[in-house]
């Protein structure tokens, strides 16, 4: 499978790669999973202490146990969890990251993590505290590079100018084009990769987007809204591509994007998105013709 440049790192991933947040708590499931996609080219696993308090990173790192040296390794931290309260609660402070960074290193059986990301952020956060912990990891050995996972434009910009990220996270598909207006391009500029969640719209912008499509729609779009948009990109599609395999390929179409996360819990679904690999990119006029079927959205709330 092709494999691109995380930023400016030493780090190069597959252009799609599995985000496990929807793996379950399957052990064997999770773990054959998981396998069937480094069989299938995959070399870039993302998961996150939050997921099912920490057994999703038990059943990734019992999963490449015997096959860490051939996969970069993503997690994230920020969300803290205590005994007896009620919830997570956000908690970007220095003291914090060190320590969930060393929880999560445990239970993925390593002693190092290739991608370390802030999950979530705000503008209110200590950013300078949250950035001197990443540095002080990332000398210290545990981690080879950092990012963030956040859609908010304007913490975005701040790690920018502050911060040695190396890669953005952020939701973005055919259906969610919000990054396009202010983001993609500035971090193209400045050499920080975007790792790309969300592409199939939860399963919307798939060949089973009729079971998929929800009865409140997605984002700004109506259910009827999202029906067109799907019928319209069937139509435009092509015959040497699928819905699926249009939709990553939308998301991988910008040079911002380096891989793309589509979750997965079955192995129908991973072999789906994988066949992605060998459908074409692309063209310039094949982007902008799906630019005219679908909204260009813009961030509101998340700023």
């Amino acid at each position: 499978m092709k494999k691109n440049q995380l930023g400016k790192s030493e780090l190069y991933v597959s252009e799609i790669g599995l985000g496990t947040m929807s793996l379950g708590t399957d052990r064997d499931k999770g773990i054959s999973l998981i396998h069937e996609a480094l069989d299938n080219g995959v070399n870039f696993i993302d998961t996150a202490d939050l997921y099912d308090f920490g057994s999703n990173e038990e059943i990734v790192g019992q999963a490449l146990k015997d096959r860490r040296d051939s996969v970069i390794l993503a997690s994230k931290g920020g969300n803290h969890w205590e005994e007896g309260k009620d919830g997570w609660y956000w908690d970007p402070s220095k003291k914090h990251i060190k320590e969930a960074l060393k929880k999560s290193l445990l239970r993925l059986q390593t002693d190092y993590i290739d991608l370390y990301q802030l999950h979530g952020g705000t503008i209110e956060d200590p950013m300078d505290e949250t950035i001197e912990a990443f540095d002080e990891l990332k000398q210290e050995g545990l981690i080879r590079e950092y990012g963030i996972s956040s859609i908010r434009p304007n913490v975005i910009r701040e790690f920018i100018e502050r911060s040695s990220i190396a890669t953005v996270m952020m939701q973005y598909s055919i259906l969610d084009r919000r990054p396009e207006e202010e983001i993609l391009d500035l971090l193209n500029e400045n050499e920080i990769s975007v790792i790309a969640r969300g592409p199939l719209a939860k399963g919307m912008l798939t060949d089973r987007y009729d079971e998929k499509v929800k009865e409140d729609g997605f984002l700004g779009y109506s259910k009827y809204d999202v029906l067109d948009v799907v019928k319209q990109l069937s139509e435009l599609k092509g015959e040497h591509r699928n819905i699926t395999q249009t939709a990553l390929r939308y998301a991988l179409a910008h040079p911002a994007v380096a891989t793309v996360i589509p979750g997965a819990s079955k192995s129908e679904q991973l072999l789906a998105n994988l066949t992605t690999q060998n459908a074409p990119e692309l063209s310039l006029d094949e982007v902008r013709k799906f630019r005219e079927i679908s909204s260009a959205n813009k961030y509101d709330k998340h700023r």
